[in-house]
């Protein structure tokens, strides 16, 4: 008995040594599927292989600045450091499989066409299928953190110069998220800062999405934010600027087979009116009444429904009309009454308040 337990002992060490390295050779493997998964554009400073993770510091993603896919800004992604830890089970693979990806010190810009299509990271997952150099894996990752975000929404729909909507200290997770397909089921929790000219406002978004179906269940809530930053969506060219005020909103998005029913509640504090005639299709003296007449706020329920495969079916139109009566009850009047009350701009009140907001969501 004596005589074996040293032999024992030394097999041990000797297992112990064949499974580390294993373990080292598969996070080696691990990197070198990162690296290839970033793409030509990608490039990262410096690539640690710890005991149980691969560690990436200054990530960059470079975004495309000519042609037609021009991005409006020079990165798509850029990150302080990123934790990689892998499956354990399935680190020998030929699938990626990724327990945990934590991002710190994170910024990350996106577009929404002139089309209204939302792009993020085209680099990864707009990869032409042509680039057979580096073509990306399947990858299963079963949770994404992102922690100390910065996040730029370029909207091009609103503006043929894509208008800047700037978001600081952006809390993020989302998983699992299956690359490059997006058919799986995944949990949403965002929140973070809406950045203004004069004040900052907050945000939420939290619910479930599949973005290879456009499936989604989301709650989103905003709160105190910036009216002047929000210009774009609220006036057109030729009417009233906003100086200063706030915005509430609440929206409820719900998507099952290509069908979209949004309730919503938008409230507008304290606004402030530069000179002008009209301000969202309403006389500007007749929008500076409501505001006195109920303590400066005005607030008005609404429901965005329709089918997303309908090519008649817009955002924008179907809000006008569904948010014309909820604007009236919230003004104690008819919509008829609404009418004759300001005058022949009145028909267009309701309508460009509803304009306005499908215009945050685009067509």
């Amino acid at each position: 008995m004596k005589r074996w337990l040293p032999r024992l002992a030394v097999m041990l060490i000797v297992l112990a040594a064949v499974l580390a390295g294993t373990f080292q050779y598969g996070l080696h493997l691990l990197r070198d599927q990162v690296l290839a998964a970033l793409g030509s554009r990608g490039e990262v400073g410096q690539i640690e292989v710890g005991l149980d993770a691969v560690v990436l510091h200054d990530l960059r993603i470079r975004a495309e600045r000519e042609g037609p896919a021009a991005w409006p800004a020079e990165d798509e992604l850029r990150a302080d450091r990123v934790v990689v830890v892998p499956q354990l089970r399935d680190l020998l693979s030929a699938r990626v499989r990724i327990a945990r990806i934590t991002v710190e010190g994170v910024y990350l810009s996106m577009l929404r066409t002139r089309q209204g299509a939302l792009q993020v990271l085209p680099a990864l997952i707009g990869r032409p299928a042509d680039e057979a150099a580096t073509p990306l894996p399947d990858i299963h990752i079963a949770q994404i953190e992102l922690r100390d975000a910065a996040l730029d929404f370029f909207d091009a729909s609103v503006r043929r110069t894509p208008h800047r909507l700037a978001f600081e200290a952006v809390s993020a997770d989302l998983g699992p998220v299956d690359l490059p397909a997006l058919a799986t089921e995944a949990q949403l929790q965002v929140d973070g800062t809406v950045k203004g000219p004069r004040t900052d406002g907050r945000f939420s978004l939290q619910g479930t999405l599949r973005p290879s179906t456009r499936d989604m269940n989301l709650t989103f809530e905003l709160r105190g934010a910036d009216l002047v930053a929000f210009q774009p969506y609220l006036i057109q060219a030729a009417e009233t600027g906003v100086k200063r005020g706030t915005m509430d909103l609440d929206l409820r998005p719900v998507v099952k087979d290509g069908r979209l029913r949004a309730p919503g509640r938008l409230t507008l504090t304290g606004l402030e009116l530069a000179s002008g005639n009209t301000f969202m299709g309403m006389p500007r003296a007749a929008v500076v009444g409501l505001m006195k007449d109920r303590d400066g706020r005005i607030t008005a329920d609404f429901t965005l429904e329709g089918r997303l495969d309908d090519p008649s079916f817009s955002l924008n139109e179907g809000l006008a009309s569904r948010m014309a009566s909820g604007v009236a009850e919230s003004l104690g009047v008819s919509l008829g009454g609404l009418v004759r009350g300001v005058g022949s701009a009145g028909a267009s009140a309701v309508k460009g308040v509803g304009e306005a907001v499908g215009k945050l969501f685009g067509d």
